[in-house]
């Protein structure tokens, strides 16, 4: 019975402690933590949204009631600039996440990919100056001149398509005010 104990319990009573020591440990560190990257991701956003519409001076959220496949949130400058439109869409290795302003007038000012997991070297060129440069100047008659990535079609089009769906929720948002 002492060898029981021994070999079996005791091992069994201690990893158990240990799990409960860590677990409480990791959850003081979620605690202190979670405020201050949620403060972070939020000048991140706000950062780049300035970015992408350089001359809105703050931004309001916009509540958007028609539901589009890839426009997540959209922003309203609140001196009247434009609008900055939050993206997610499927390219060829996952989730992308895209930030594009468009000006007052329907022309894109600029687009950003936040975050991407798409292969190096190929669709991770779509986060790349050369690639989204492209659509600074376009609207929704233009934005067909943007030439895809050579080798990485399905990223290319799929940031396109996001794209041209910001441009969709432009028109749709400027229609309702």
């Amino acid at each position: 019975m002492k060898d029981m104990f021994k070999n079996f319990i005791k091992p069994v009573l201690v990893l158990t402690c240990i799990c409960l020591v860590v677990t409480a440990l990791l959850a003081y560190i979620n605690t202190v933590t979670s405020p201050i990257i949620a403060e972070s991701e939020q000048k991140a956003a706000q950062e780049a949204m300035s970015e992408v519409l350089s001359q809105a001076d703050s931004f309001k959220q916009v509540a958007f009631d028609t539901a589009t496949e890839r426009v997540t949130e959209i922003y309203r400058a609140e001196n009247g600039a434009g609008y900055v439109f939050m993206l997610t869409t499927k390219g060829y290795g996952g989730d992308m996440k895209l930030i594009c302003g468009v000006k007052a007038d329907g022309t894109i000012e600029a687009c950003k990919t936040l975050s991407h997991s798409e292969t190096s070297g190929l669709g991770s060129k779509t986060a790349e100056d050369p690639y989204r440069n492209q659509y600074a100047g376009k609207n929704s008659e233009t934005l067909n001149e943007v030439d895809a990535v050579s080798g990485a079609t399905i990223s290319s089009t799929a940031y396109k398509n996001a794209i041209e769906e910001a441009l969709e929720a432009f028109d749709k948002v400027k229609e309702a005010e």
